[in-house]
């Protein structure tokens, strides 16, 4: 509630002409200061008019009056700057340590914005409450808010990275590998294969890129999931392999437990993925090279198109049945997200470290290059209005549902600000 209080004060989200004091005095708001994150008032340098004197200096917002004294201000030398106490409830007289009384203004709520609010943050049952709303928005404000969360989505994904670089020492190629790994993962099984990258050091794969077959036994070794798999000729032969490559380097596995298997397709499922890996990795990882060369969709696409062996080709699981000769080969879906995961922050983030504009121009060309994403993100705001015409848009749209939707933080949404702030600020018939 008190965060709330902060919002309508810091936007000045009340109709015009409402705001008198708790003794009747009309007050006027003529700065409400800069918010305060850290101790002490709420907003420091706030100027408003209390009847016909003017005060210049800090405003402290509770729910009660007597959080006051329960919060300690009355002994604190850091609140006698306060000027105006805003509260909901005005169930005391509050002073500073000299005995003066500060001016008291309790906020004035317009209940439509009560319910809007309400309705945005508190209804569970509906998956996206701000949806009739959304056609109301200008094209202009929308594709601006877009765009902003398009980069800030961008720049989570660049910072991820650059925490990788700084465990590794700088070294981008071992970057690129745990965060290519990451988005084998697509989302379901992302944690596990980045703990299988982290758990298998791309120096130990280096000794052995020239045996195709001494990297994926490695790998799924690695994964936990040799030791659950159902044995057939080829999963024994990787089992041997594994027990000689986990002696000579001390390697211990991961949980197999994990990985998410559930109400998968069987081409989702982690082991031909962590296959795809391994084919990435034969004969040398040099991908970070390779992915600062790519100029455009078609490019990236071809590194994640590694020929898998033959048994891949008629298998979905270690050990599993036969199926019909699939070619292995990820979907044109499935590439155009491990660009959007990997080739795009990883440009960004070169470019970044380097100060190449270039480069970081050309990840966000990528995102424009590449079709609109599919999925129930990008669908529920469709029906809502919000076309997509690139995968830009529909990275704006997933960070959109995720940092803010999910989060309840329609405060910090422009779009739950448009709406909040046109029903504060409507005149009320029968003010409260």
């Amino acid at each position: 509630m008190e965060g709330l209080m902060h919002y309508i004060w810091e936007h000045r989200l009340w109709p015009a002409g409402t705001l008198r004091s708790v003794d009747g005095l009309p007050v006027a708001v003529i700065d409400p200061g800069r918010h305060n994150g850290d101790s002490g008032p709420d907003f420091f340098n706030a100027k408003v008019r209390i009847g016909d004197r003017m005060w210049a200096g800090n405003v402290e917002i509770h729910v009660r009056a007597s959080d006051w004294f329960r919060h300690h201000h009355d002994t604190d030398p850091a609140y006698d700057s306060v000027v105006l106490h805003v509260v909901d409830r005005d169930d005391s007289v509050v002073r500073r340590r000299n005995g003066e009384i500060i001016p008291q203004l309790r906020m004035p709520c317009n209940p439509e914005f009560s319910r809007k609010y309400e309705n945005l943050t508190c209804r569970a049952d509906i998956d996206l409450p701000c949806a009739s709303e959304i056609p109301a928005m200008s094209p202009l404000s929308l594709t601006d808010w877009l765009t902003a969360l398009a980069y800030e989505r961008l720049y989570d994904k660049t910072d991820r990275i650059d925490r990788l670089l700084q465990r590794f020492a700088g070294d981008w190629e071992q970057t690129t590998y745990v965060t290519i790994a990451r988005a084998l993962g697509f989302g379901i099984n992302s944690e596990p294969f980045e703990r299988l990258a982290l758990a298998t050091p791309l120096n130990f794969i280096g000794k052995h890129s020239d045996d195709d077959l001494l990297i994926e036994a490695m790998l799924m070794g690695q994964s936990g999931l040799l030791e659950v798999a159902r044995c057939d000729a080829y999963c024994a032969t990787l089992k041997r392999e594994y027990r000689f490559m986990a002696a000579k380097f001390g390697l211990k596995s991961i949980d197999p437990a994990a990985w998410k298997m559930s109400r998968m397709r069987p081409a989702n499922l982690p082991y031909r993925r962590i296959a795809t890996l391994a084919g990435m990795l034969a004969g040398g990882f040099r991908m970070f090279r390779r992915l600062t060369e790519c100029h455009c969709a078609d490019d990236a696409r071809r590194l994640f198109s590694p020929t898998l062996n033959s048994y891949w080709q008629t298998h979905y699981t270690l050990g599993g049945a036969e199926s019909e000769p699939n070619g292995a080969k990820m979907s044109h879906a499935m590439l155009d997200v491990l660009i959007i995961n990997t080739v795009s922050p990883l440009l960004h983030a070169y470019g970044i470290k380097r100060g190449q504009d270039e480069l970081c121009h050309r990840a966000i060309d990528l995102l424009c290059e590449l079709p609109p994403e599919r999925n129930n993100i990008v669908s529920a705001f469709q029906r809502a209005g919000i076309r997509a015409r690139d995968a830009f848009t529909t990275q704006a749209l997933i960070q959109l549902r995720r940092a803010y939707c999910e989060q309840r933080k329609c405060l910090f949404c422009r779009i739950g600000h448009r709406i909040l702030s046109a029903s504060a600020r409507r005149k009320e018939t029968n003010p409260v």
